[in-house]
């Protein structure tokens, strides 16, 4: 009975932990899918340099949520990501209203603050 109660933990950490590394491929590669849209987006919002920031956006969150869905380096991925996460809060979502950014986005940085404290669990590569 013990071994079943302390895999209940790491099973819901890689849940948490595909489900986000998902959700940040998915939209990681829309950056460079929609490129255009997204760019438009990132020059409204009035970054510096959108062309670079929407390039460095997607990368960051494509090969961070590989690092999350493999369970390597989990908690500097979770660290980058939820920095990510902030400021897409900050920029789109208080700035600019956009739903995305008020809804998925708090969620994700919720999920990376989790895996900051636990790290990735025990079914993971690293």
């Amino acid at each position: 009975m013990g071994t079943k109660l302390r895999a209940r933990p790491d099973n819901l950490l890689l849940a948490l932990r595909l489900v986000a590394g998902g959700v940040f491929i998915v939209f990681g590669l829309g950056k460079f899918v929609n490129h255009g849209s997204e760019l438009a987006s990132f020059k409204a919002y009035g970054l510096p340099a959108p062309e670079l920031f929407v390039v460095a956006i997607g990368v960051i969150e494509v090969v961070g949520g590989a690092l999350l869905i493999a369970g390597v380096l989990v908690r500097l991925a979770a660290l980058v990501l939820a920095a990510d996460m902030i400021g897409a809060i900050i920029v789109s979502g208080i700035a600019h209203g956009e739903l995305v950014s008020l809804t998925v986005a708090p969620a994700e940085l919720v999920a990376m603050l989790v895996l900051l404290r636990t790290g990735p669990g025990t079914r993971s590569l690293g």
